[in-house]
């Protein structure tokens, strides 16, 4: 009887330690499962577009926002991709379901014989399941949660549907996710075109996408496909024969392309992308901008603004901008600061500053418009006008002079003088008609540049000048197409407006000719004719040079975000010299030719 009880208490045992077993894995598993994502919502692809900025010869830009292929089918994609995933990263894919229990234990057991992690035991469906749901931290709930969501990806799907979402979705490395845009990115080609090398290459990549990227560093990324060849051999999809021709052979050449896009081209970029929604519905689709930009000038542009701060002075600019357009105000280069890892923001396009003294052509113009003389003559001397007493530069005076050399040598004296003589409210018209704005304040000062403008306005508004009159609206975009090569916009020409007389411009143009040639812009002097003029604002805050050939208008800004004054930086000095270093690349090749 003792006995009887005996086994009877240790089946009783058994039995509650079974039930309050199963009670405490019921309890885990609702522990890591209550707060697993919506999967239905996650399977369903959702990303904001991305978008490829082209220069106007094709050569690519810069890339804004993750770049995803179109989704290919399995049966369309050749047969020796998915053998080549699955030798590599799941061998038993077609065997078990969603967790592969022989391929833990291997892993196991090869890394406890190594003394260190060599294998994973993941599978491809665990692979997919932390790459549409769940976040790359390491942790025990979400390797459970990982786990789980395998498991409920298997009995929902069947195995091609897993293969075909886990290769569209899947990150490739350079920014590509999904096959198809792994094809295009590293080979040019539709991922329905691969071969058995590419498609062994980009299995390969799976395991480390940005070390083993063939762009970057091609050797690795060879010798991980020839690895992935051999395993592709070991299980029998090709033959060892093709493995060893294909691994031991050099690596292919990648296809040939155009310079990489360099991280200042992103001022550009980002400033283009902001437009975008006023010329096309933004949705889930790709875009392709074709754009203005002059490749060769944006790179001439990048070298110029990096060799100006080489050697940077104690009390120089912290930063700069540069644009050149052309007379109608195409965009043909653009960079926004020194460095955009440092610093997104675009002083070209988004920084308003006081331009000084490269205002004083609105108030030229606008005074030839009413009626200037010419040839009349100012006094360069002390004065006021409603208790504003303007000063010259270097606190010198030079008695009469004309008006061309009041604008060669920037005498702030007579830029008043002229604002008041022809009336205040026409220069602030002038200042609107060229394209800077309707807000300036319609007091002397205005004509000695206290306004504020954006560089690309500025620069815009010399673009006048230097076409003869005509409206020039600073634009960089031509075309708009959607990743299938769909025209959604196209620019139209545009008439010309005549903004200002043309005499009035050529009698203008000689005068800001006369500052390059001789006057405080001679250090932007070039090998051809050049017009331009200097700007610095109070306490050195600010330093602008801008001017044109017969070729080209372009205009530079230097100074400090926070608007501290600088040592005496003046728009004769650093921005003048980038200037003219930007320009000589500009020009390289080019014949001189005349302004007029």
């Amino acid at each position: 009887m003792r006995r009887k009880r005996r086994k009877g208490g240790i089946v009783s045992r058994a039995l509650a330690l079974l039930v309050w077993g199963a009670v405490a894995a019921i309890l885990a598993l609702g522990f890591f499962a209550y707060d697993l994502p919506d999967v239905e919502r996650a399977f369903r692809p959702t990303r904001a577009p991305s978008v490829v900025v082209r220069a106007a010869d094709g050569t690519e830009l810069a890339r804004v926002g993750e770049i995803w292929g179109r989704p290919v089918p399995l049966a369309e994609l050749p047969p020796e991709l998915p053998l080549a995933v699955i030798a590599t990263e799941d061998r038993r894919f077609y065997q078990h379901f969603g967790l592969d229990l022989v391929g833990v234990a291997r892993a196991a057991l090869a890394n406890l014989r190594a003394g260190r992690a060599v294998q994973g035991g993941s599978t491809l469906t665990q692979q997919l399941a932390k790459n549409l749901f769940l976040s790359p931290a390491r942790t025990l709930r979400r390797k459970v949660q990982e786990a789980l969501l395998a498991l409920w990806l298997e009995s929902r799907f069947d195995k091609e549907e897993i293969l075909t979402v886990y290769l569209n979705r899947v990150y490739f490395g350079a920014g590509a996710y999904g096959v198809d845009a792994a094809a295009r990115r590293y080979f040019d080609t539709d991922a329905r075109g691969l071969s058995l090398y590419q498609s062994a290459l980009l299995a390969g990549l799976l395991k480390a996408p940005s070390r083993l990227n063939p762009l970057a560093s091609p050797e690795r990324a060879h010798a991980r496909a020839a690895q992935v060849l051999e395993n592709m051999a070991a299980l029998g999809f090709v033959t060892e024969d093709e493995a060893r021709a294909l691994g031991q052979a050099p690596p292919p050449r990648p296809p040939e392309r155009r310079e990489a896009p360099k991280p200042q081209a992103r001022y550009l970029a980002d400033w283009v992308t902001e437009q975008l929604s006023d010329f096309v519905t933004l949705g889930d689709r790709d875009l392709i901008v074709e754009t203005t930009v002059d490749a060769r000038l944006q790179r001439a542009a990048e070298g110029a603004l990096a060799r100006a701060f080489a050697e940077p002075a104690p009390g120089g600019p912290e930063q700069a901008a540069l644009v050149a357009l052309d007379f109608r105000g195409a965009v043909r280069a653009l960079v926004g600061g020194r460095d955009f890892g440092q610093s997104q923001f675009n002083r070209a396009t988004g920084a308003r500053r006081q331009p000084g003294s490269a205002f004083k052509p609105v108030v030229y113009l606008a005074a030839l418009e009413a009626g200037l003389d010419p040839a009349q003559r100012f006094v360069d001397g002390p004065f006021s006008i409603a208790g504003y007493s303007p000063r010259n530069y270097e606190g010198t005076y030079a008695g009469e002079v004309g008006l061309a050399e009041a604008v060669a040598r920037s005498i702030n004296t007579v830029a008043v003088q002229v604002a008041v003589q022809t009336g205040l409210a026409r220069v602030v018209d002038m200042a609107r008609r060229l394209g800077l704005g309707d807000g300036f304040e319609a007091d002397a000062s205005l004509a000695l540049g206290t306004g504020e403008v954006t560089l690309l306005d500025l620069t815009a508004a010399f673009a006048v000048l230097a076409n003869g009159g005509e409206r020039a609206w600073p634009y960089a975009i031509e075309r708009i197409s959607d990743g299938d090569g769909r025209v959604l916009w196209r620019r139209q020409g545009e008439g010309a407006e005549r903004i200002a007389d043309q005499g009035h411009v050529r009698t203008l143009v000689g005068w800001l000719r006369g500052a390059v040639e001789g006057g405080t812009g001679r250090a932007a002097r070039l090998d051809r004719d050049a017009a331009g003029k200097t700007g610095t604002t109070q306490n050195f805050r600010d330093a602008w040079f801008v001017g044109f050939t017969a070729d080209l208008v372009a205009g530079v800004w230097m100074g400090n975000d926070d608007a501290s004054p600088m040592k005496n930086v003046t728009g004769g000095g650093p921005p003048a010299r980038l200037w003219r270093d930007f320009m000589l690349e500009a020009h390289r090749g080019l014949p001189p030719k005349p302004l007029y």
